[in-house]
């Protein structure tokens, strides 16, 4: 009787923690969201000049109009590969893969935008996503496929399953690891 009060303490005292740690998680989650906004209007405190000289460089806006339209460009590209990148790291799905082409694809966009030497921004990106699809989709064509080849085979919900295969490392630079 006393062995499984004590595995009982055990596992109330494991879930306070997961729950304190959740709590802060969330909270840190919440907090990066939240700043979104106010991430997305920096570019209003960049100066409307051609040229902008800072203490620490010098930018020429020699393709754009001024310094503030490029800060602009950029922040309509950089805040959605913001927003991706919460979304890949704290998806829970199967699925979770496909979101990497668009972040390929707003990287090559705001690689386009300070390549001043493009008349054209957004147009041959296209070209440059083709492998990483390759490599994504059918990944997840086949894992799409393990899933329902088990679920033929066992009496098990989706859900088990998407727990099944889910990755689960214990930090940050371990799930990193896992994708790279």
């Amino acid at each position: 009787m006393e062995n499984k009060q004590q595995k009982l303490t055990e596992i109330k005292s494991k879930s306070q923690n997961t729950g304190k740690k959740g709590i802060i998680i969330g909270s840190i989650l919440a907090t990066f969201i939240a700043i979104i906004p106010y991430l997305f209007y920096l570019y209003e405190s960049v100066p409307n000049v051609k040229i902008w000289n800072t203490f620490i460089f010098t930018f020429d806006s020699s393709s754009y109009e001024n310094a503030q339209t490029v800060a602009w460009l950029l922040m309509g590209k950089i805040i959605p590969i913001y927003i991706l990148f919460i979304w890949f790291f704290t998806c829970k799905h199967w699925w979770y893969h496909v979101i990497l082409v668009p972040i390929a694809m707003y990287i090559f966009q705001t690689m386009s935008i300070l390549n001043q030497d493009l008349s054209y921004v957004d147009e041959f990106q296209l070209a440059y996503l083709i492998p990483v699809m390759a490599i994504i989709i059918p990944s997840i064509y086949l894992i799409r496929a393990r899933i329902f080849n088990r679920i033929n085979e066992a009496n098990k919900s989706m859900e088990e399953l998407e727990e099944e295969l889910m990755l689960t490392p214990k930090n940050f630079w371990g799930k990193i690891k896992d994708y790279f």
